[in-house]
C-alpha cells in the first residue's frame, strides 16, 4: 500500500479546523477549576442521560455551566457510557472521575464542541557525549465534537494535532530514550522521537443497553489501541512534564498507530475491549499517513473502583513493531494504577504506579516500570516527579541488556493571562542511572530542561 500524503491544502484544512475548535471563544467552562491542567477528559455534555454511577460525582465532575450559548445545567457523561465524563481519557482509556477537567465549550446546532490547546517551548541540555542541547516546541491542539442521536447513541469525533514534526525528523535529546528511527536505517538512541503532525483523528459511537450498560466501537487512522494506561501527556500525574518518559515504549507507545479499530463493553465500573491494529511504530516521515495494517491484536480491562482509582491491566500483540528490525514481533503485558485526590478549590494530587513487559519473539524479555505524581496546591503552581527503571536492549552493543533508570524533578509557575488562557514557566532536573563505566555517559549523567508554556482551555 502506497503512503497517503497530505496535500497542502488538505493540511491547511485541517490545521485551521483543530485551531478553531481549540481556541473558540464562546461558552468556555470554568468554575471552581482555573487551576486544574489535565488534558479534558474526552467526555462531553450528554443533555438528559446522567451518570448510573452510585458514587457521589467527583468535585471535578461539578462544573459550572451557566453562561454557555444554548446549554444550561445538565449531566455531564462520558463518551462510552453513562459515567462520569472525567473518567474519559486518551483514546478509550479510563482515568480516576476525580481527574481534574477543563475546556472550552460551545454547540453547533445539535453538536457540542469542546477544545483545548498547549504547546510548550523547551531549552533542552543532556549531559555527556551522548547527550546535546535543542530548543523546541512541543505540545498539541485537540478539538472534539459530540452528537448524541437519542437517549441511548451517541457519536464523538476527535481531531488531534502536534507541532513536534517541525523540530526534525531526529527529536530531542533524552540520555536512554530509545525507539523508532530519524532516517529508516539507524534507530534513534538518547534522543525522543517526535510525533505525527496528525495525533489522532478517530470517531467513537456507543449504544446504551440499560442504565449500566452500553456498547461502543472506535476508529482511528490514527488513533489509540486497548493498550497500556493513558498515554503519558493526558495522564493527570504526568501532563505537565515536559520531558517523555523513558519507559514509553514499554506502556503506551501505542497511543499513535495507523489504523486502529476497538469495540468494547462498559458494564457500572468495569470496562472490557478489544483492539484490531497496525502494529508498526510510525516512520520518519512526520507529516504523512503511514499505511494501515490491522495486523495486531490487543485486549484491557478496565476497574475505578472509587472515584479516586483507576486500574486496568492489558495485553498486545504487536505484528513487526520496529521499522528497522521487522523480522521480530512483540507481546506486551501491561497493568497500572492511577490515584487522583482534589484538594480543596483548585488543588489536586495525582499519581501512576505502571508496569509493562516487552516478550520479543526472538527470546528477549524487557520490562520496566514507572512511578509519577503531580502536586498542585494552588491554581499558580504544580511540583511533579517521575521514577523509571527499565531493561534495555539497544542502549550498548547490539543485544545486550542492561538495566538504566532515572529519576525527574521540576516545578512550573502558571499566571493566568486572560479568561481562558494561561502563561507558565518552569523548570526540570533528571539523574539519568547507568551501568558503571557505561560508555559515552561520563561520571554524572544528567538532563536539564527549561520551559514556558501557553494554554487554552
Amino acid at each position: 500500500m502506497e503512503r497517503v500524503r497530505l496535500r497542502k491544502s488538505g493540511l491547511r484544512h485541517i490545521v485551521f479546523g483543530a485551531i478553531v475548535l481549540s481556541a473558540s471563544p464562546v461558552a468556555a467552562q470554568t468554575g471552581d477549576d482555573a487551576g486544574m491542567a489535565n488534558m479534558p477528559g474526552m467526555g462531553m455534555p450528554m443533555p438528559g442521560k446522567a451518570p448510573q454511577s452510585d458514587k457521589a460525582t467527583p468535585p471535578a465532575a461539578e462544573m459550572d455551566m451557566q453562561g454557555m450559548d444554548g446549554m444550561d445545567m445538565m449531566p455531564m457523561t462520558g463518551i462510552l457510557g453513562s459515567y462520569p465524563m472525567t473518567r474519559d481519557a486518551s483514546g478509550t482509556s479510563w482515568q480516576p472521575d476525580a481527574a481534574p477537567h477543563q475546556g472550552l465549550h460551545a454547540t453547533l446546532g445539535d453538536w457540542a464542541l469542546m477544545g483545548h490547546a498547549m504547546l510548550t517551548g523547551i531549552y533542552d541540555s543532556q549531559s555527556g557525549p551522548r547527550g546535546g542541547t535543542q530548543t523546541f516546541l512541543s505540545g498539541m491542539l485537540m478539538g472534539m465534537a459530540r452528537r448524541d442521536f437519542t437517549q441511548d447513541d451517541t457519536l464523538n469525533l476527535r481531531l488531534m494535532l502536534s507541532p513536534e514534526p517541525f523540530m526534525g525528523r531526529s527529536g530531542y535529546p533524552l540520555l536512554l530514550a530509545t525507539g523508532e528511527t530519524a532516517d529508516g536505517t539507524t534507530p534513534l538512541v538518547d534522543r525522543q522521537h517526535p510525533h505525527d503532525l496528525v495525533m489522532e483523528l478517530a470517531a467513537s459511537y456507543s449504544h446504551a443497553l440499560s442504565e449500566g450498560d452500553s456498547v461502543f466501537v472506535y476508529g482511528g487512522y490514527p488513533g489509540e489501541p486497548a493498550l497500556g494506561p493513558p498515554a503519558f501527556m493526558h495522564r493527570a500525574s504526568g501532563m505537565d512534564m515536559p520531558e517523555a518518559p523513558i519507559t514509553h515504549h514499554w506502556l503506551d507507545s501505542t497511543h499513535i498507530v495507523f489504523g486502529v479499530a476497538t469495540a468494547g463493553f462498559v458494564h457500572d465500573d468495569w470496562k472490557v475491549e478489544v483492539s484490531q491494529f497496525t502494529g508498526r511504530e510510525p516512520d520518519q516521515y512526520r507529516f504523512d499517513f503511514d499505511p494501515a495494517r490491522f495486523d495486531s491484536t490487543a485486549a484491557r480491562l478496565s476497574w475505578n473502583p472509587s472515584p479516586n482509582w483507576s486500574l486496568q491491566a492489558s495485553w498486545g500483540f504487536l505484528k513487526s513493531p520496529e521499522q528497522l528490525t521487522p523480522a521480530i514481533d512483540e507481546t506486551r503485558y501491561t497493568a497500572s494504577a492511577m490515584y487522583v485526590l482534589p484538594l480543596g478549590e483548585s488543588g489536586s494530587l495525582a499519581a501512576t504506579l505502571a508496569w509493562g513487559r516487552k516478550q520479543l519473539s526472538d527470546g528477549t524479555d524487557l520490562d520496566g516500570v514507572l512511578l509519577e505524581s503531580e502536586y498542585k496546591p494552588d491554581a499558580a503552581w504544580t511540583l511533579f516527579a517521575r521514577a523509571e527503571s527499565e531493561e534495555n536492549d539497544e542502549l550498548f552493543a547490539s543485544g545486550v541488556v542492561k538495566t538504566v533508570g532515572e529519576v525527574s524533578l521540576g516545578a512550573i509557575r502558571d499566571w493566568q493571562v486572560a479568561k481562558h488562557a494561561s502563561f507558565g514557566v518552569g523548570a526540570l532536573y533528571t539523574f539519568d542511572l547507568v551501568p558503571d563505566a557505561a560508555p559515552g555517559y561520563g561520571s554524572d549523567p544528567h538532563g536539564t530542561m527549561l520551559f514556558v508554556r501557553l494554554r487554552a482551555e
